[in-house]
């Protein structure tokens, strides 16, 4: 009882991680997290790991809500909370938060690894979200395709209840894997083809914009009003005056990013579509072998059928000349028995011959 209410205390623990990478552990009901980012619950209710919401990054008026399989975090202008932070998934993202949000300090000019530094914070959160759920499908890939490739190989030079069971339960794992991965690169493409959406990600510059004196006059719709509820559902129907906002909605540096990890996304999904590809290619191979096999049995059946055919009319000679009933033109006739036998076997034999040749020439068996 004690261990189930230690994990369920974990479940709803987040870890709050700041500009310079400290990290403080919260234990708090989904209440106070809406008091402190201030999201709407069905924001938040997106990022509940007991409900199934498909993979999403929503810009709010104050956050970005990140939903990527098992990373769920909320990313401020200067913050990033992140759920479940004990798991043994997200300590390593964790790890890489409190490496990588700290922009670089120092008078040199920063290299080409640093350059996420040259970001605003939510960016670089973002970056690092991005870059973990992605090389985290990857990997996935990786151990799918090592165990996949064998597996095949060995089910088509043996063909097996194991072998098959084996090449089933992988072929399983790959959907699931490739609908996962889709699902990321499907997002990712809609952010993408929306040029409004990805201004919604810009949390600094709104943050400057609203707290700049001249903010309350011909600031776009999207810096002040509320957050949309139904941005994600209805996108469509976003005020088309946003995207003629001189600069205010310029989205060039974030379009970089996102491709980035489009195109790493996308990669990992065409080795999926490649391993898919040779699993079709192994099943036809095994199909035609099947069918081959097929073939060759009833190619047997029809020796078989065909021979019994033949025998029958042997035995019935035999059995009309066996018979214990007396005719009279048996009488001083038994030397002929040696022809009838000889004369029996010559004409099943040909028969079986006619049949055989009929078949080949009709293509009903091989040549």
């Amino acid at each position: 009882m004690e261990l189930q209410l230690k994990k369920t205390a974990l479940s709803r623990s987040w870890i709050l991680l700041d500009k310079d990478g400290t990290g403080t552990i919260l234990d708090v009901d989904k209440y106070a997290i809406m008091r402190m980012v201030e999201i709407h619950a069905r924001d938040l209710r997106i990022l509940d790991p007991l409900l199934s919401y498909p993979s999403a990054i929503l810009g709010r008026e104050k956050v970005i809500v990140l939903n990527l399989e098992h990373i769920k975090a909320i990313i401020t202008a200067q913050e990033v909370l992140l759920r479940d932070p004990m798991d043994d998934d997200i300590l390593p993202i964790v790890e890489e938060f409190r490496r990588r949000l700290p922009k670089s300090t120092g008078d040199e000019e920063p290299s080409a690894q640093d350059r996420e530094g040259e970001f605003p914070f939510e960016f670089r959160a973002l970056e690092v979200a991005l870059e973990a759920i992605c090389s985290f499908l990857d990997a996935r890939t990786i151990e799918l395709e090592t165990a996949a490739y064998p597996a095949l190989d060995e089910l088509t030079s043996q063909i097996s209840s194991r072998n098959l069971d084996r090449v089933r339960k992988l072929k399983s794992a790959m959907t699931r894997l490739t609908n996962r991965v889709q699902k990321i690169r499907d997002e990712l493409e809609n952010l993408l083809d929306d040029d409004d959406d990805m201004a919604d990600l810009y949390l600094s510059k709104k943050l400057a914009n609203l707290s700049s004196p001249a903010s309350s006059f011909g600031a776009p719709n999207w810096l002040l009003s509320s957050p949309n509820p139904d941005s994600k559902i209805h996108r469509s129907s976003k005020a088309s005056t946003a995207t003629s906002v001189q600069v205010e909605n310029d989205v060039e540096d974030l379009e970089m990013l996102l491709e980035a990890y489009f195109t790493q996304i996308d990669g990992t999904l065409n080795k999926l579509n490649t391993l898919r590809e040779y699993i079709d290619d192994t099943e036809d191979y095994i199909n035609i072998q099947l069918d081959s096999h097929r073939n060759q049995l009833i190619q047997l059946e029809l020796f078989l059928s065909s021979g019994t055919v033949c025998l029958s009319i042997y035995s019935l000679v035999g059995a009309i000349f066996g018979m214990n009933i007396p005719y009279t033109w048996k009488d001083g006739h038994g030397y002929m028995f040696k022809w009838v036998v000889m004369l029996g076997g010559m004409v099943s034999a040909s028969l079986f011959l006619s049949i055989v040749t009929y078949a080949r020439r009709k293509g009903l068996v091989g040549s």
